[in-house]
């Protein structure tokens, strides 16, 4: 039955980890698979959910099956950090899935339920799972010119050039924030004008928010995705726990429909409810469970936040430092775009070959596409992985 079946393809980011760990060197450095990391190089529970953790254990008193939907209670709250006071609840409904990308797949079936022949229109480049997923749905996928490699910043009139060719019954996939894999965000003003794209040719806006609070701040990371919101008649949007609840393993996420009207979003929910029984039935509660009761305890919510706002500035710290080590080795500002990206990532305009040299000669671990993740690096490691950047970008 399965002799015909072809050899298996690396995953070109997780298997970079396995190559890491086998690695022998001593100085080597993990700037491939997307997970924080402390001064220390570990990813530590953080407080807020240690804390968290300590009350569920205590008050949880059964594992019975919660529901097809998830935590409801979860989803109430996780909707409220995304979208804040923006008047769209009466016309939208979430059900929490196993992490963002078990959204995105959700979301992904239920237009491939409600429009056989739709077609997703996705930055170029964009996260490694995006078009696989939409493919898997039975999607067609489309990309938009999004990063220039030249300026190393959003190319805002090829994007919007491109996106306006998408037409009625397209969807349009955005980065909520922290673009992956560039570090490349667009602005206000960018937002309000795909906006305007959105209502003039009929296309729906899909919002990918996987790093909220790592760029500019809780708040300020879903202005955009916010004003679309409030603007537009349909809007479907996928969020992750993994990252700013430091909850990778638990495989926490949640998808949400903006609907014309309560009927409509809450027959995308009936729907959603069908596919999830029939893909996985109910997702994992633990992760739930906790940020739950982090969102609705006011003292492990402040904790949260704070916590999340060290990240998010330690970040910006290091994205200055290895500028300013890069600066004093090659006395010019050849490399000033890292501290223009935001969140985790940075592209940094190289090769697969001067990728490959990165980590050959110097230990130095990065996906073939020029993607690093910043949030990777210690502060100990800013001299000697800007040694190399510099001797491999000359």
């Amino acid at each position: 039955m399965f002799s015909h079946l072809p050899e298996p393809v690396l995953d070109p980011i997780l298997s970079l980890s396995v190559a890491y760990r086998n690695d022998p060197r001593v100085d080597k450095v993990d700037l491939g698979i997307g997970v924080y990391r402390n001064s220390e190089g570990q990813t530590p529970i953080m407080a807020a959910v240690e804390k968290a953790q300590e009350i569920v254990t205590q008050t949880q008193k059964t594992k019975a099956y919660v529901g097809l939907a998830g935590c409801e209670e979860f989803n109430a709250s996780i909707a409220r950090v995304v979208l804040g006071d923006t008047p769209v609840y009466d016309r939208m409904s979430v059900i929490q899935t196993p992490g963002a990308s078990g959204g995105l797949r959700m979301l992904g079936d239920l237009l491939h339920v409600a429009q056989p022949t739709t077609t997703v229109w996705l930055s170029n480049p964009s996260y490694v799972n995006h078009q696989p997923v939409m493919e898997a749905a039975g999607l067609q996928v489309r990309h938009y010119r999004y990063f220039s490699p030249e300026t190393k910043q959003v190319d805002v009139a090829a994007m919007l050039e491109d996106i306006s060719q998408a037409k009625q019954g397209d969807v349009v996939l955005l980065h909520g924030c922290c673009h992956n894999p560039t570090g490349a965000d667009i602005d206000l003003d960018t937002w309000k004008l795909v906006t305007e794209l959105a209502n003039k040719n009929g296309f729906v806006p899909f919002i990918d928010l996987a790093y909220q609070g790592f760029g500019d701040g809780l708040e300020q990371d879903a202005y955009g995705l916010r004003y679309m919101a409030e603007n537009v008649e349909e809007m479907l949007l996928t969020t992750s726990c993994s990252k700013n609840f430091g909850l990778y393993r638990e495989r926490t996420g949640a998808a949400m429909v903006i609907g014309k009207n309560a009927r409509d979003a809450a027959n995308a929910k009936g729907k959603l409810l069908t596919l999830a029984r029939s893909t996985y039935t109910m997702p994992p509660d633990h992760g739930a469970a906790l940020v739950k009761t982090i969102l609705t305890n006011s003292e492990l919510d402040s904790l949260w936040r704070r916590e999340l706002s060290e990240m998010q500035q330690r970040l910006k710290d290091l994205r200055s430092g290895l500028c300013n080590e890069l600066r004093n080795i090659q006395l010019s500002d050849k490399f000033d775009f890292i501290l223009q990206h935001k969140g985790m990532f940075t592209v940094l305009g190289f090769t697969a070959q001067q990728m490959l040299q990165l980590r050959e000669e110097f230990g130095i671990y990065g996906v073939g596409d020029g993607r690093i993740n910043i949030a990777g690096l210690s502060e100990t490691q800013l001299p000697y992985v800007a040694k190399a950047i510099a001797a491999v970008g000359e």
